[in-house]
């Protein structure tokens, strides 16, 4: 299976395990910047030179080897599972994307005619019911991701701890794993872990946040999306991730960790 969602430095400086939803861009511009000193111009997902990834097959063998032999520090992060399927809500479903188009084609059509599911348009300014209609997403994620239909879930809504397995399942270990709530500090062990090529100041990098703009802004505080079902639903879906990670369940419009992540817990927990 190898290393899916894993970029690496062009120099190798460093390996990062993307997960979706959780400051990626912004990670994946510092990787960029570390080496060349400019940033991608354009998004980061989009580029196929200037840094390593498993999603290009000529990268593969070179992250393979790096990984299996721990050459690299080796980081992900992760985000509050509350604000980060909010997050995946009104960017993927409410959104436009970067081409122009709703996310996955047909994927909005049948929420609405499955789910009842409203995302207005840019036409009548975003105008819906947020809350309705973000809970009825919730029903939907968690059918995708309990019984696979209507299709089979997303990786932006399945669970952190999914996407950070299969790099331990696979032979990785992490170095670090950090809260994006706290993106500075977190983002600083790493850089102070290992040796770039261009010099980093965090506190002058901008914030790559590329679905921002596309999309109706969230109208509530984070907590009125959630009433008892929706925090059930998202506890059936994501309590791996609130134990693991160390977040609050009981407390939606606490977005901070309640304690630091225990890495060894992570990988006997996570792994083979």
């Amino acid at each position: 299976m190898g290393f899916p969602g894993t970029w690496m430095t062009e120099s190798e400086s460093v390996v990062y395990r993307v997960v979706p939803k959780c400051a990626c861009s912004t990670i994946g511009q510092i990787m960029f910047y570390s080496d060349h000193g400019t940033f991608y111009d354009g998004d980061v997902h989009d580029a196929t030179e200037g840094m390593h990834k498993w999603a290009m097959e000529e990268s593969q063998p070179i992250i393979e080897a790096n990984v299996h032999e721990h050459k690299s520090y080796a980081f992900t992060a992760v985000r509050n599972p509350y604000t980060r399927v909010l997050s995946s809500f009104f960017d993927k479903i409410c959104g436009i994307q970067r081409n122009g188009k709703r996310y996955r084609g047909n994927l909005v059509p049948l929420l609405i005619q499955k789910y009842g599911i409203e995302v207005g348009a840019p036409e009548d300014d975003f105008a819906f019911d947020q809350i309705r209609s973000f809970r009825r997403f919730l029903l939907f994620a968690r059918d995708t991701i309990r019984f696979r239909r209507p299709m089979d879930p997303d990786i932006h809504w399945t669970s952190m701890s999914g996407h950070i397995s299969t790099f331990i399942h696979n032979g990785g270990s992490y170095d670090h794993i950090f809260h994006i709530e706290n993106f500075n500090e977190g983002m600083q062990v790493v850089l102070d872990n290992i040796k770039t090529r261009k010099k980093v100041n965090l506190e002058k990098i901008p914030r790559f946040n590329e679905s921002e703009g596309h999309g109706p802004k969230r109208a509530h505080p984070v907590e009125a999306y959630f009433d008892d079902l929706s925090m059930h639903l998202v506890r059936e879906i994501y309590k791996r991730d609130f134990d693991l990670f160390k977040y609050d369940y009981e407390n939606p419009g606490n977005k901070m960790p309640t304690a630091e992540i225990d890495l060894d817990e992570v990988h006997k927990k996570l792994g083979p």
